[in-house]
């Protein structure tokens, strides 16, 4: 699988939330928004993502699955597409990163690469 005739830009914001978290019984409970943005001059569609999750304590846990919150989402050039999700740590701090697998119009498939990104509790990390 080949990217290099392909952009896909991907950001993300997270957000620690508190009111489903339980630091008593080690469950942290965070919140990510991602925009995907086809910066490349060819449709394409997301097919499928693969994750991996990293808490402070080194656990790992590997999600992968079709599309996105259900969906499969077809971006044209130059259009984005953004949902949310969520994720439960055994720890106040972690990280993600992982990559979807996206076709493009020609049936050609090609990985866009989810950059690392942290999850804290809200003062954890300076």
């Amino acid at each position: 699988m080949n990217n290099k005739n392909y952009e896909i830009r991907i950001n993300v914001a997270t957000q620690y939330v508190d009111a489903q978290s339980e630091p008593d019984i080690d469950r942290y409970v965070f919140a990510y928004t991602i925009t995907i943005e086809n910066r490349s001059q060819r449709p394409a569609q997301l097919l499928s993502r693969h994750w991996v999750i990293t808490d402070a304590n080194g656990k790992v846990q590997e999600v992968s699955g079709d599309g996105v919150v259900g969906e499969q989402p077809k971006l044209g050039p130059g259009e984005t597409y953004r949902y949310s999700s969520g994720a439960v740590l055994e720890t106040p701090v972690g990280a993600m990163q992982g990559r979807y697998r996206m076709q493009a119009e020609d049936g050609i498939d090609f990985y866009a690469p989810i950059p690392p990104f942290t999850l804290a509790v809200p003062g954890m990390l300076h």
